[in-house]
């Protein structure tokens, strides 16, 4: 795969003055697209230059056969020799015969691949573009093409021509063809409408478009600094920043004062060299600022409140749902279990003998708790018996011909639990019924759960407004038990639902600590215990001629690090160990960023473990080729695929201008696959996965793990986020890196502080009816 170019050097500084100059030509190949931020290299035959030029840019939907006009100044890199940095770009469709067949084989249209690009010129010439707009019933002279695939093709152009008249409007206010191409995704024909009308819109709606972005388009369509809609906007959108970062509400003052960077203003003749925000921006009166969080808190877009008695501001929808989690869990930590009385040491004595095992003490009173209480949390890290005690609870309770429903965040922790326990269990989603016509659930107070116990494993990644949803479908009868490892990653979504729960002390907790004899032999369970413990490891290497299930491989550098994981993976594993290195083994990374980051693994190991594809598509800065193992990075209600499901690409359609991805089902006990196809402009939802983050790989298990870990991942390096990687390995760990990384992580256990209510509102003594009388909601 071509790989993007970073780290460029023009040889010269940057700042030096350097003639622009304007390029015209068309598009030979685009080496590399990123539609993300719109980085593109290209190779064009330019007029007045007898070889290819390569153009360095940012550009939306870019394809082989375009002709383009750049603006730019040429600049020499070491690495990539002679190149055109283009600051403006602008495309339009070819004119020649030749530009036009070149740019419809590309998969630009869905439905036209080089195939069907090679008959319409054949039959059309340069008149195919007036054909497809003007007179689309005449595509279908051409063999192979009928009535979907004209109507499709006609369509396809139809829109391309709607982005192209609204690029037109963007570019006339600043915005790039990338962005452009986001913004017509989510509002459609009513794209210049909406920015018209409330430019920050962007910056709530659209991913990647920041409040800078929607300031600067605003800036230009003639908003004033001290406008209310803009202050507004920059409150609301420090609240939803701060959201994204598992915040449900700041402290007033730090609100206050992220809003007062976000709407500072340029300095009057501020020097745009200084890259110093502080020197170069002019903030408002505060007072401007107060008046605007007046506006929002009376309109109820935002709720005022305290954190530790502090003053704080809430995103509203967050507090509610969190008020109202705290009401269904002290509700059902007040009432009575739907069994009724259990004598538990009878109960533990028949299913002791019906499992053929004996539970341990802490078992057994976990057990008693759970006979006992209507609302159980379960928590604790790896090879202490949940599994065991989740059993022998379901045993007992199912024998009283109690109706009971299991259910994860994910698909893959549905299907572990459908394993471990020999019950059916659904996704979160799938239970509540989730509709994409309401984006919302047809399960809810109205229309509740048909159960009598909801058991809900991999508690520590549901967010709030999902644990919102959750309890109001719990009917009133019903009991609940809440199962997770406390210690893992928060969610990544809003809150802190289960770590909330149990330090509120206000919930019967069964927390299981002892590591039993056969899982202390697992030196991937002892190392996770020990790391979360504050403790330094045993990284030494097993004696010779034995093997283990936990090593540490000493690197120093990024360098030596991606080297020895190459390695690792691709030779040393498989070998040793017999695992397939593409669906057996996967690197979990602490980020995406950096040389030891997921993205830049992901392209090496791609290469390395499926370097020559017969065939391949490059979309939105990857390469996509059968044999592919990747990932779902955004839920798909349509297709029933979700964020962090990983497939393998199974086969590859240009005539269609589409791909397959074959997804392994959720039923447990199955080994089955189910096929999903995307268009080419799908692909944004996809990334390769042979790597990912530590984050993307909660509710996951995998035979083999490696992690690097180095002291460039120090913005990263907690003891939760390493605890979590190790303990989705389940037969071979191999950290990769640096001990002091490790004993940086080790060292870091408080992790990134999560403002958030619910452990307040749980605590004994703060009743519902206080909540209600104090927030008047």
């Amino acid at each position: 795969m071509n790989k993007p170019i970073a780290g460029q050097s023009s040889g010269m500084p940057d700042n030096a003055a350097q003639p622009t100059e304007v390029l015209a030509g068309s598009i030979e190949r685009v080496t590399f697209h990123n539609a993300e931020n719109g980085f593109c290299v290209l190779r064009i035959k330019a007029r007045g230059h007898r070889d290819l030029v390569t153009v360095v840019g940012h550009a939306a939907e870019i394809s082989a056969g375009e002709w383009v006009t750049v603006s730019g100044t040429w600049v020499n890199s070491r690495e990539h020799g002679q190149q055109f940095r283009a600051a403006f770009l602008r495309s339009s469709p070819p004119t020649t015969a030749e530009g036009i067949e070149k740019y419809l084989g590309s998969g630009m249209i869905r439905g036209i691949g080089p195939i069907y690009a090679s008959k319409l010129v054949a039959a059309f010439g340069a008149e195919v573009f007036e054909v497809i707009e003007q007179a689309p019933e005449r595509l279908r002279e051409v063999p192979g093409i009928g009535q979907v695939r004209a109507s499709r093709i006609a369509q396809a152009w139809a829109d391309q021509k709607v982005v192209r008249e609204i690029m037109v409007f963007l570019h006339s206010h600043g915005v790039g063809t990338a962005r452009a191409v986001r913004i017509f995704k989510t509002y459609g024909n009513d794209a210049v409408q909406v920015m018209a009308e409330n430019p920050y819109r962007l910056a709530r709606d659209i991913r990647g478009i920041g409040f800078r972005t929607a300031d600067a388009i605003a800036a230009r369509l003639g908003i004033e600094p001290t406008a209310t809609i803009r202050l507004r906007a920059g409150i609301n959108y420090a609240l939803l920043e701060a959201s994204g970062e598992g915040h449900c509400g700041l402290p007033t003052a730090e609100l206050l004062k992220l809003a007062g960077e976000l709407l500072a203003v340029e300095r009057p003749g501020a020097d745009p060299t200084d890259t110093s925000a502080a020197s170069r921006r002019e903030p408002l009166e505060p007072a401007l600022i107060q008046t605007a969080l007046d506006l929002e808190l009376s309109e109820g877009s935002v709720v005022a409140d305290t954190l530790a008695g502090e003053p704080a501001i809430f995103l509203a929808h967050l507090h509610r749902d969190e008020r109202r989690i705290a009401e269904s869990l002290q509700e059902l930590a007040l009432g009575t279990p739907p069994w009724g009385a259990i004598d538990a040491a009878k109960a533990i004595g028949w299913v002791e003998q019906r499992l053929g095992l004996q539970l341990a003490a802490s078992q057994k009173q976990a057990v008693e708790l759970a006979l006992a209480c209507k609302l159980l949390v379960i928590t604790g890290g790896p090879g202490v018996g949940k599994t065991t005690l989740i059993n022998a609870i379901l045993q007992i309770l199912a024998a009283k011909k109690l109706r009971i429903q299991l259910c994860a965040p994910t698909g893959r922790a549905a299907k572990r639990m459908s394993e471990a326990t020999g019950l059916e269990a659904k996704t979160i989603h799938r239970l509540l019924e989730f509709d994409p016509a309401s984006y919302g659930f047809r399960r809810n107070a109205e229309l509740p759960l048909e159960c009598d116990l909801l058991v809900v494993d991999e508690t520590s990644m549901v967010d709030v407004p999902l644990m919102a949803a959750l309890l109001a479908a719990v009917p009133p009868e019903a009991a609940l038990l809440l199962v997770g490892d406390v210690d893992q990653l928060p969610s990544v979504g809003p809150g802190q639902v289960l770590a909330d729960a149990i330090a509120s002390g206000a919930l019967a907790v069964a927390r299981l600590t002892e590591v039993f004899r056969q899982a202390a032999s697992s030196r991937i369970i002892t190392t996770a215990h020990a790391i979360n413990a504050g403790t330094i490891p045993d990284l030494r290497s097993p004696p010779e001629g034995t093997s283990s299930d936990f090593y540490f491989l000493p690197a120093e550098t990024p360098e030596q690090a991606v080297s020895l994981i190459l390695k690792v993976v691709g030779e040393r594993i498989p070998a040793r160990f017999g695992f397939d290195p593409v669906g057996e083994v996967q690197v979990l990374c602490p980020m995406a960023r950096g040389g030891c980051g997921s993205r830049s693994l992901n392209i090496e190991l791609q290469q390395l473990l499926n370097p020559d594809p017969t065939e391949q598509v490059e979309r939105f800065g990857w390469r996509f080729a059968p044999g592919d193992k990747v990932m779902q990075i955004a839920n798909d209600y349509e297709k029933e695929v979700f964020n962090g499901d990983v497939g393998t690409i199974d086969a590859i359609d240009s005539d269609n201008s589409e791909l397959s991805v074959l997804f392994p089902t959720s039923e447990a006990g199955t080994a089955g696959s189910r096929a999903v196809v995307y268009g080419w402009g799908e692909l944004d939802h996809l990334v390769p996965a042979y790597a990912c983050t530590i984050h993307k790989s909660q509710g996951s298990e995998y035979p083999a793990v490696v992690i690097p870990l180095l002291t460039q991942h120090y913005a990263m390096l907690q003891r939760n986020l390493v605890y979590t990687g190790l303990t989705r390995g389940k037969q071979l760990v191999v950290l990769v890196g640096q001990k002091k990384a490790l004993a940086m992580a080790v060292k870091n256990h408080l992790g990134r502080r999560r403002y958030t209510k619910l452990a307040e509102w749980l605590a004994p003594g703060q009743r519902s009816t206080d909540m209600d009388r104090n927030h008047g909601s």
